[in-house]
């Protein structure tokens, strides 16, 4: 009998453990394939067991905010709708919300501007290996959620955005106290170049994570069969479902 070789022997134990930190943690990451999915798996349980207790990103002072923060992707997204309401200063906007919630509906930017906001200045972590730190101002996405009654067996939040790109959290990333809905930008409102009216901060992990323009949020208890199953449609170009830091 052929011995397995070095390579998938570590595989077997990366993705064993995986598995089992991630049973433990009551989820898995959506995309677990090949010893590259095994290492995802462990590293996403590994950072759920370690971030229990769901401690908060490290947050700086005023003076630390990044004079020329960088765009990444697009600018301003060509959409004819998008444009309608750009000029509109986005009175007409909303964003629906739907799937496994108890109240779905569409929210307008008015609406998720009267709910308790929360302001922090943090660290955006771009995976092309370049950091800038910005001050965002929006409403926690765990008050929409509990807003809209998301019910208990949801798992997943999917996120689309008007550029078409797409992605989806984890319920304990959702209902971290950063995680926010934001429409201000260093005590402004959202520049359009940043993802107005609303973009995604999920200050525990990537940059790609933190999607621009969002346009409609779904509740789900599955993300295998939404889009290629994945969870991410980063994942096509070569970066994992989680990308904790």
């Amino acid at each position: 009998m052929k011995k397995p070789s070095r390579r998938k022997l570590l595989a077997g134990f990366a993705g064993a453990g995986g598995a089992y930190l991630a049973a433990s943690r009551g989820t898995f990451p959506p995309a677990c394939r090949g010893i590259f999915g095994a290492s995802d798996a462990l590293t996403f349980a590994a950072h759920r067991a370690l971030l229990s207790h769901q401690p908060l990103a490290r947050e700086f002072g005023r003076e630390m905010i990044t004079k020329n923060f960088p765009v990444n992707g697009t600018r301003n997204p060509e959409d004819a709708s998008y444009q309608k309401l750009l000029a509109g200063r986005f009175t007409d906007w909303r964003l629906p919300v739907d799937g496994l919630v108890s109240n779905p509906g569409e929210l307008p930017l008015s609406l998720l501007k009267s709910l308790p906001s929360r302001t922090q200045i943090t660290q955006h972590s771009c995976e092309e290996g370049w950091s800038a730190i910005g001050e965002w101002t929006g409403v926690q996405l765990s008050r929409v959620l509990e807003r809209v009654g998301a019910i208990p067996q949801a798992r997943y939040v999917v996120f689309r955005t008007v550029d078409g790109w797409w992605d989806s959290l984890d319920m304990s990333d959702a209902m971290h106290p950063q995680t926010l809905l934001a429409y201000g930008m260093n005590g402004g409102d959202l520049p359009v170049a940043h993802g107005a009216p609303l973009r995604l901060r999920v200050e525990r992990q990537l940059g790609y994570k933190n999607l621009k323009f969002v346009s409609r949020i779904t509740v789900t208890d599955r993300v295998d069969n939404i889009e290629d199953g994945t969870g991410s449609g980063a994942f096509s170009a070569g970066f994992p479902w989680y990308a904790g830091i």
